[in-house]
């Protein structure tokens, strides 16, 4: 008996390539497990497939035409319109790189954004790169593919944002595709059972986070979010509920969430300061208000277990 196969392209463009060390990284199961065990046919990526320029192109021309089906395209990194629009900043085979998401978009299944970069932009977005993301340009919809893109499956692009990606989060959304499992999306289009919770849920610093019980500086077990500029109470993300190697993830070990699957990664003031007015954060918890986090956190402070203020500091 013949097994059906599902085809999928990644292609990296304006990138790292940090998402594909990601992929790379995945445990349960592996990339090779994942692959067979889903019957993936890899028709190209960048880090291990062997097409010369030549073969390559006529792939391509094959997709292009219907020869050739395409059930997954992944593009990782984001795309590169400049200069002047041309795209000739990152080509492929003599291809401007845009220019061939767009045909190749046109033709799949489904579409995956992976990571921040192929989602949003990410870094790049000066006049001479141009830097966009597939079907958002940070926080407005309609990035190198129109608002109201839809794929051969009827669904927008999916995006999985991250700096990099969670494998846990890319993994998952491959079975799901393949499998045919439906996939709730968030208003990002990005899959809710790995992006609807927030880093801060599952942080092992949440009840410092409750009683304000902040760091100042590096080495301590206080709440990261009121000096230390982390972004865990702010954006949505897998981090602390698929721990990264399965045991960590960056507030476990002392550092302040970048607030890497937000549209504007990375922004352009210090990662490691909280913005402030007179003392209270310009930011503030998703869903919390001004004065009632005046009122609320002011109280917590003031009634802060001895336990909490001695496991900070030691004493």
């Amino acid at each position: 008996m013949k097994i059906m196969t599902t085809t999928l392209y990644w292609l990296q463009a304006g990138g790292c390539g940090g998402d594909t060390w990601s992929f790379l990284s995945a445990e349960s199961p592996d990339v090779s497990e994942l692959v067979d065990m889903l019957a993936v046919d890899v028709l190209w990526h960048p880090s291990f497939s062997r097409l010369r320029p030549a073969e390559l192109a006529t792939l391509h021309h094959q997709i292009e035409t219907g020869d050739q089906t395409l059930d997954i395209l992944c593009v990782e990194g984001a795309i590169l319109q400049g200069p002047e629009g041309t795209g000739m900043c990152d080509t492929l085979a003599g291809r401007p790189k845009m220019d061939l998401i767009r045909a190749l978009a046109a033709k799949a299944h489904h579409v995956v954004a992976v990571g921040t970069c192929a989602c949003f932009g990410g870094i790049g977005g000066d006049a001479t790169a141009q830097a966009t993301g597939l079907q958002y340009d940070k926080w407005t919809g309609g990035g190198l593919l129109d608002a109201g893109f839809t794929t051969g499956s009827g669904r927008p692009v999916i995006n999985l944002p991250g700096c990099p990606c969670h494998c846990d989060a890319l993994t998952g959304t491959l079975t799901a595709l393949v499998n045919g499992t439906p996939l709730e999306l968030d208003h990002y289009n990005a899959p809710a059972d790995w992006y609807g919770i927030m880093v801060h849920q599952g942080c092992t610093r949440n009840e410092y986070h409750e009683y304000r019980v902040e760091e100042k500086r590096f080495g301590e077990k206080g709440c990261l979010f009121f000096y230390m500029g982390c972004h865990g109470p702010l954006v949505y993300g897998p981090c602390n509920k698929s721990l990264w190697n399965r045991r960590s993830s960056k507030t476990r070990v002392g550092v302040p969430c970048f607030g890497c699957t937000r549209p504007d990664f990375p922004q352009k003031y210090p990662f490691f300061q909280t913005r402030n007015i007179e003392g209270i954060p310009i930011d503030l918890p998703d869903g919390v208000s001004r004065a009632h986090y005046l009122a609320y956190k002011g109280m917590a402070a003031a009634a802060a277990p001895r336990r909490l203020i001695k496991r900070k500091t030691g004493i």
